[in-house]
């Protein structure tokens, strides 16, 4: 990339854990170019998740659900606009961190003159790439993956950092919210037990048990989130649990999740993207992986939040196991509340 680039966009839309993986690369290309504007295409269910983002100056809404309808002329018009909205930008570098063929079109429509993405991309992508950045050959993690894109476009990596959009007003959401349920404010663990996948959930009785041993043994109360249809699943949690849990499914947005997790003394997680957050954040976390290979998505730099069965020595080639070994029911308690102890030692909990 030139000095004399203006406008950049990042194209990825989904999911919410890959986005999260690829905030230190919008973070480089903020620091090398400050004098950019970078924007970036994201499906509506997660821009609040950017909006306000002190490093981006638009976020374009990409409403894949509504576009698919493309017998619809509701959908032709949103395409449309879609186009339009793109070609008038004037784009002089893109970066298709979504590696689809749709991803590669949308790049490609902007009329941009640099369209970057990665050399193993799928269904045809690489075709609309006028620069294709070669894999590794070992377990590459994403956000290095990431991070190398922009890297060949000249982007400077002097650290790697996680930038989120929360601020002040979302934690006063958040400590209202905890008050209503009587819970301290800065003293609380959070569970993060659903998943999309539910072959990554953890089972709800061994997070029951733990949310008792945290009672017992930190004085520490759970509150357990998720979205509103996993409302039941964290129910379950409740009702095999002996001491009280807080279920606040479906009660908080993205930023509101964001200042929940900042604050929290420990937070446990299945693979999914909330728990991508809480490690982005920082914040003392145990994280479980199962099928996914744990290599490319562990939290970035902190191997020691991670539970995983053989996690680096996996084939980096193979992204979900088939192995059965790898199940997520063969993550026993006791592996987790080590980690759980070790976390928690650098927190104020006794």
């Amino acid at each position: 990339m030139s000095h004399r680039a203006r406008q950049i966009l990042i194209v990825k839309p989904s999911s919410l854990g890959d986005i999260v993986l690829a905030l230190p690369a919008l973070s480089a290309l903020y620091h090398t170019f400050p004098d950019a504007r970078i924007h970036w295409l994201i499906r509506p269910e997660f821009a609040s998740l950017l909006e306000g983002h002190p490093y981006l100056h638009r976020v374009v809404s990409f409403d894949r659900t509504k576009l698919a309808r493309i017998w619809n002329p509701g959908a032709l018009r949103l395409l449309y606009n879609l186009i339009k909205d793109l070609r008038h930008c004037g784009f002089d570098t893109v970066f298709d961190f979504q590696g689809l063929l749709r991803s590669a079109l949308l790049g490609r429509v902007t009329g941009s003159s640099q369209r970057i993405g990665m050399a193993n991309a799928r269904e045809g992508a690489t075709r609309f790439y006028t620069h294709r950045i070669e894999p590794e050959n070992n377990n590459l993690h994403l956000v290095d993956h990431y991070l190398k894109m922009v890297q060949a476009a000249g982007a400077k990596i002097d650290k790697t950092e996680f930038v989120f959009a929360d601020g002040p007003e979302d934690w006063n959401t958040v400590t209202l919210l905890l008050q209503q349920y009587h819970i301290d404010p800065l003293h609380y663990a959070v569970f993060i037990p659903g998943s999309v996948h539910d072959s990554k959930c953890w089972p709800s009785d061994r997070f029951a048990l733990l949310a008792d041993k945290l009672h017992q043994d930190y004085d520490l109360p759970v509150v357990a989130v998720g979205s509103g249809s996993e409302k039941q699943s964290v129910d379950s949690i409740a009702h095999h649990a002996k001491e009280p849990l807080i279920n606040l499914a479906g009660q908080t947005s993205l930023k509101s999740l964001c200042a929940l997790l900042r604050n929290a003394k420990l937070v446990v997680s299945n693979d999914t993207g909330p728990g991508h957050i809480a490690a982005g954040l920082g914040v003392p976390l145990v994280m479980l992986f199962s099928w996914s290979n744990p290599a490319r998505i562990y939290p970035y730099n902190r191997p020691e939040c991670m539970v995983a069965i053989e996690p680096f020595a996996r084939d980096p080639k193979i992204i979900k196991s088939r192995d059965p070994r790898h199940h997520v029911e063969n993550i026993f308690f006791d592996t987790v509340y080590v980690k759980v102890k070790e976390q928690l030692q650098n927190t104020a909990c006794p």
